[in-house]
C-alpha cells in the first residue's frame, strides 16, 4: 500500500470513527498498518489507534500501538514525531497507573523544547504529568502542571484540553477536602459540556471521572442515595477500563457514605479493598484517607488497639507526603478545609493565610503576590 492509498484508507477509518462505526474503523486503520510501506502513514494510523483505544478505556492496546509508535518515530528520524510518540506513551502508563514511568517519558517530551508539535502538545504533557504527580500524592508537583496546562488551554483556546484539566483539578480538591473548589471546578467543566464532549466522543475515562466528580459533591452534602448510583456507574467504567487509583477513589467514597448510614461493616469490607489497591500503586494519600476512616470506625467501635494502629499510620503518611499546613500545622486532607495554593504551587488553609496577612509564602519565601488560575 503506498503513500497515496495509506492516506485514503486512513481518512475513511476517521469517516467511520466520527460516525460512531468504531470496531469498522478499528480493522480499516488495522489493515492500514499490516500493509502500508509509507512510515509517515503508519505513524499517523498508529496515532489513530492509539487514541481509539484510549477513549475506549483499553489502555493495554493502547501502550501497545504506542510501543510501536514510538519505534516508527526513530526510523522517521523526526524530532515532532519522537514529541508525539512519548507523550504516547506518557498517556498509556499514566492511564495504567505506572506514575514513575509517566513522569519520566513527560520529562523526555518537555526537553524537546523547539520543535514545532512539542510547542502544541505541552499543554496535553503537562495535564499527564499533573495526575502522576497526583497519582504518587506529589500535590506541590502536580498543581504546578495543572496550573502550566491550564495556561496553555487558555493561551491556545483548547475547550477540550481545558475541560480535562477541570477534572482533573476537581479530584485534586476533592482529595483535599476543599469542596467549594471540588464543586467548582467540575461545574467549570460541565460548563465545557464535559459529559456531552465525553459521551459525543465515547471518551469513557473522562465520563468516569466526571461521575465520581459529582458523586463525591452529593455525598459531601449527606446525599447518599444519589451517590451511591453515581459510584456505581463510575465503579464499572473505572473497573472496565483498567484504572484503578480511580477505583481506590470510587471504594473510598462509598465508604464514606456506609458510615454516614452508620454501616460500619460494610464501610471496613469497600476500605480493606481500597487499600490493596492503594499499597499496590504506592497511592499515599489514598493510605492516609483509609487510615482517617479506619480511625473514625474504629473510636465509634471502641476498639482502642485497632484505634491507636491506624492514629500512628495516619501521622506516618502526613509526615512521609508533608501534607500539612505550613502556617498552623495541621494537617490537609483530613477534613473539609479551604484551601489556597501560591504561585509556587505550596497549599495552605485559606483563613491561616488570611490570619496572617503574609505576601510571601511562609515555605520557600517566593513573592505570592502573583495571580494564578488554581
Amino acid at each position: 500500500m503506498g503513500q497515496d492509498q495509506t492516506k485514503q484508507q486512513i481518512e475513511k477509518g476517521l469517516h467511520l470513527y466520527q460516525s460512531n462505526h468504531t470496531e469498522k474503523a478499528l480493522q480499516v486503520w488495522m489493515r492500514v498498518l499490516e500493509k502500508s510501506a509509507d512510515p509517515a502513514g503508519r505513524f499517523r494510523v498508529l496515532g489513530c489507534l492509539i487514541t481509539a483505544h484510549a477513549e475506549m478505556g483499553r489502555y493495554k492496546d493502547m501502550l501497545k500501538f504506542a510501543v510501536v509508535q514510538i519505534d516508527t518515530a526513530r526510523e522517521l528520524d523526526d524530532p515532532d514525531f519522537l514529541t508525539e510518540s512519548y507523550l504516547n506513551l506518557a498517556r498509556s502508563n499514566e492511564k495504567l497507573c505506572e506514575f514513575q514511568k509517566t513522569i519520566s517519558y513527560c520529562k523526555t517530551c518537555l526537553n524537546m523544547q523547539g520543535t514545532t508539535v512539542s510547542l502544541q502538545l505541552n499543554g496535553q504533557v503537562s495535564l499527564s504529568m499533573g495526575n502522576a504527580f497526583m497519582g504518587l500524592s506529589v500535590f506541590q508537583k502536580a498543581l504546578e502542571c495543572f496550573e502550566k496546562a491550564l495556561r496553555y488551554a487558555h493561551n491556545n483556546d483548547d475547550k477540550m484540553l481545558e475541560c480535562r484539566v477541570c477534572c482533573s483539578l476537581g479530584n485534586f480538591y476533592a482529595q483535599l477536602k476543599d469542596y467549594e473548589k471540588a464543586l467548582f471546578f467540575p461545574c467549570k467543566a460541565a460548563e465545557l459540556e464535559s459529559m456531552k464532549i465525553a459521551l459525543q466522543h465515547g471518551d469513557r475515562p473522562l465520563q468516569a471521572l466526571c461521575l465520581l466528580c459529582f458523586a463525591d459533591i452529593h455525598r459531601s452534602r449527606r446525599d447518599v442515595q444519589t451517590a451511591f448510583p453515581r459510584y456505581d456507574s463510575s465503579m464499572s467504567i473505572m473497573t472496565e477500563i483498567g484504572n484503578r487509583l480511580g477505583q481506590v477513589q470510587v471504594l473510598l467514597g462509598v465508604a464514606k457514605c456506609w458510615m454516614i448510614r452508620k454501616e460500619l461493616e460494610k464501610a471496613l469490607e469497600n476500605i480493606e479493598k481500597a487499600q490493596e489497591l492503594a499499597e499496590g500503586l504506592g497511592n499515599k494519600l489514598g493510605l492516609l484517607k483509609l487510615h482517617c476512616l479506619c480511625e473514625r470506625i474504629y473510636r465509634a467501635k471502641g476498639q482502642q488497639r485497632e484505634l491507636r494502629d491506624h492514629v500512628v499510620k495516619f501521622h506516618e503518611c502526613v509526615e512521609e507526603m508533608e501534607l500539612y499546613c505550613g502556617m498552623c500545622g495541621e494537617s490537609i486532607g483530613e477534613r473539609n478545609n479551604q484551601l489556597q495554593a501560591l504561585p509556587c504551587s505550596h497549599v495552605f488553609h485559606l483563613k491561616c493565610l488570611q490570619t496572617n496577612g503574609t505576601r510571601g509564602c511562609p515555605n520557600c519565601r517566593r513573592s505570592s503576590l502573583k495571580p494564578g488560575y488554581v
